[in-house]
């Protein structure tokens, strides 16, 4: 059975390490107690994550920046909304993004693996290997460097990289088929203007 639509669930990381990593409330739209599908507008508090010196993730030098110990902390999730939709087993979710004027702007393939369900929310492991697809499909791998980066910090392993890229490969083939989730399916979802922001 699924989470019930309205609810709020919590999309939360992990490291490979099993320390904790950001946690990102959704509102539930959708879930048969496989596909999950939630909202995260603009300007919901979430936990992110920060080097522990302070500095964001990306200002630190490649080679470093899985290796320099991390923080979590308050934030908010800013510029653009997401409805997210996250199936257990698969190893990426995908996330259409609108921005302040609820126009849809492009999926982002957000590859992750999986680590099931709890009470109140999904686990996964962040994949640092990503694919951005415009409106019009078309689309480009994301931070590959990061992730070859990611592997020789002993973040990923060869083995989960290679699954990673494999999925992407899969989801990929859907996106140039125009196949579900690629099919607008979304792409014009109003959110209830009743509903609060989810709350971690």
């Amino acid at each position: 059975m699924g989470f019930a639509p309205g609810s709020t669930v919590r999309y939360r990381f992990h490291r490979p390490d099993g320390s904790a990593g950001q946690v990102h409330p959704l509102r539930v739209l959708a879930d048969d107690g496989v596909e999950l599908v939630g909202w995260l507008p603009a300007g919901t508090t979430i936990l992110g994550t920060r080097l522990a010196d302070g500095r964001r993730m990306r200002e630190a030098p490649l080679a470093e920046r899985f290796r320099l110990p991390r923080e979590r902390y308050p934030t908010t999730w800013s510029g653009t909304s997401n409805v997210r939709r996250v199936v257990d087993g698969e190893w990426s979710a995908v996330w259409w993004f609108f921005d302040e004027s609820l126009r849809f702007t492009g999926w982002y393939v957000n590859l992750e693996i999986p680590l099931g369900r709890t009470g109140d929310g999904v686990d996964r492991i962040d994949g640092v290997l990503d694919i951005a697809v415009a409106p019009d499909r078309t689309w480009e791998w994301k931070d590959e460097d990061e992730a070859e980066a990611a592997v020789t910090a002993g973040r990923l392993t060869t083995e989960q990289l290679d699954r990673l890229r494999a999925e992407g490969e899969r989801v990929i083939r859907l996106v140039e088929a125009g196949s579900y989730p690629f099919d607008g399916t979304w792409t014009a979802f109003e959110p209830d203007p009743a509903w609060p922001k989810p709350s971690l």
